[in-house]
């Protein structure tokens, strides 16, 4: 019996830098098809002459090994073919999300130094070509620099139909004079252990934290995540979450180009077109998340046949939502997950050929050369298993944070090298996690500690509720209690909802207020915000 139960295991890809693993996928699968988005169909080799041309171009502007290159576009092939063209000389990709506004971009241009700025001309209402000018057309600062605001910055491209003078247009790439050029990468090209991407993600502080993500971690991990979900060369795999998240090309790339198979691209999620993409590409697996899923199965037009390719994928959420997507969505062998950024996406992945009712309540082992330990949050001791604690993890994960984050490093790893996660959790007997929540959402309510997370999956056991947010409000003298804000299929009254509870927990964990919404509020990437549900709660009117 294999690592894998028995299960088919594929060998991983010798490459440690990710140019090299294209070169290697491509000379290997050739023909094979690696990315589908729109009516494109780029095969491995396809994708790697397309990479190799871009690189050319980069080194004739000047782009050298260590140089930043942000990366400002939604799903696409050419957000690939940049990526993938930046690490073959060794330049590192900085990846802004096409969710920032003006300040954010002024932000997230200036902390991460880039000496080139390629972006789509306009994507999902925002035009990047206004802002960015808006931006570029500052002078209020001195000095010899092209752009004043961003001394570093040199270039801009822009992939579209407007590019303003003196910025390139990414079409005029592969007609010019380099294309016939081989790239050089003698001296230049990546390292293993060198930052591959820089992706920012947000947390407790009020800026978002510059995280770089290393070549050999983000192939290593993502090969092992690829292994849980049982991936081969015959899998098509539909990513609706951006690639610039760490969900997406930490995770979802990695896993997918890893194992050969062919990387299904959604530009913007939409629920009927994802259906449509599963359906025509014969989908075997999706990354997806609580809000995607939901949104999948109650559309009008889901129908169990139209998914009926789907086998496997990655998930986040409460046990009903793995239950969801697995039984009503249809992916059977979908693994529940936990991670962040700062470790590549993910650090635990239940296997693909777990029992359902094991993969619905952990998040799995931790993956190969990842330790995760639990320990009191006061004290810091390692706790037994079974024992609730916060979540703490080493191995694949980041050198630690830079630029302007860089100060919150020691406070963000221990002694021992273990990275705070701020999530709470235990460790069961079978040394798999089981992820109780974020630390600073946990509800005081008498004195006892209640997870907003097991309140959430016993209200989306109702046969009723399709979505359920869960946050503690103050009082005087009980400390917290529990406020649920919650998305129906039909009407339901607050009562039933919570004879429901009274059923399946104890009396302290049900909820005090059930307020009734037709949507819940969430981040661009799908995960709850729980903070401003915090501060609608605020206005329940609470006894003393």
């Amino acid at each position: 019996m294999d690592r894998n139960g028995g299960y088919r295991c594929m060998k991983p890809p010798y490459s440690r830098t990710l140019g090299d693993l294209l070169s290697e996928q491509a000379d290997r699968y050739e023909s094979r098809t690696a990315v589908i988005c729109g009516t494109r169909t780029v095969s491995y080799r396809e994708l790697y002459a397309r990479a190799t041309l871009l690189a050319s171009w980069l080194q004739a502007k000047g782009i050298a090994k260590g140089d930043r290159v942000g990366l400002l576009m939604n799903n696409r092939v050419e957000w690939l073919e940049v990526f993938f063209a930046a690490n073959m000389i060794g330049a590192v990709i900085v990846a802004c999300s096409t969710w920032s506004r003006r300040d954010e971009l002024d932000y997230l241009i200036g902390d991460s130094s880039i000496k080139m700025l390629i972006t789509v001309d306009e994507f999902a209402g925002q035009n990047f070509v206004e802002i960015v000018t808006d931006l570029l057309s500052d002078v209020s600062h001195a000095g010899d620099a092209k752009y004043a605001r961003y001394p570093l910055l040199e270039d801009v491209v822009v992939l579209g139909d407007h590019a303003p003078s003196g910025w390139t247009a990414y079409s005029e790439i592969f007609s010019g004079p380099h294309s016939e050029q081989r790239t050089d990468q003698s001296g230049g090209a990546a390292e293993a252990l060198g930052t591959a991407v820089i992706i920012y993600t947000s947390g407790s502080s009020s800026r978002p934290k510059s995280v770089p993500l290393a070549n050999y971690g983000i192939i290593e991990n993502g090969f092992n995540i690829g292994e849980r979900q049982g991936y081969g060369p015959e899998d098509r795999v539909l990513l609706a979450p951006p690639l610039f998240w760490s969900y997406g090309s930490a995770n979802a790339m990695s896993a997918t180009l890893t194992h050969g198979a062919a990387l299904v691209l959604q530009g913007r999620f939409e629920a009927g077109e994802a259906l449509d993409l599963i359906e025509q590409h014969r989908c075997t697996a999706l990354y997806t998340l609580p809000n995607i899923t939901s949104a999948l199965v109650t559309h009008p037009k889901f129908k169990r046949e139209r998914t009926a390719s789907l086998r496997t994928g990655l998930t986040i959420g409460a046990p009903q939502d793995v239950r969801l997507a697995a039984e009503t969505l249809g992916a059977a062998e979908i693994c529940n997950v936990y991670g962040q950024t700062e470790s590549y996406g993910n650090c635990c992945v239940t296997w693909h050929h777990w029992p359902l009712e094991q993969r619905m309540v952990c998040q799995g082992q931790p993956l190969p050369g990842v330790t995760i330990r639990i320990v009191d949050p006061e004290s810091g001791q390692e706790l037994q298993p079974g024992i609730p604690g916060a979540i703490e993890v080493r191995g694949y994960v980041t050198s630690g944070y830079i630029d302007a984050s860089a100060e919150q490093n020691r406070d963000a790893w221990s002694e021992q090298g273990f990275f705070r996660t701020g999530d709470l959790g235990s460790l069961g007997s079978d040394g798999a996690l089981r992820f109780l929540g974020r630390s600073s959402e946990m509800i005081k309510k008498d004195g006892i500690n209640v997870s907003p997370a097991e309140v959430e999956d016993v209200l989306m056991r109702h046969p009723l509720v399709v979505q359920a947010g869960v946050v503690g409000v103050p009082h005087k003298s009980r400390g917290e209690l529990i406020a649920a804000y919650v998305m129906t299929a039909s009407s339901v009254s607050a009562s039933d909802l919570q004879a429901h509870c009274r059923q399946l927990v104890s009396r302290y964990k049900i909820p005090d207020f059930i307020e009734f919404r037709n949507a819940l509020p969430a981040t661009a990437t799908g995960k709850l915000l729980r903070r401003e549900l915090k501060l609608e709660a605020r206005s329940l009117q609470v006894e003393s």
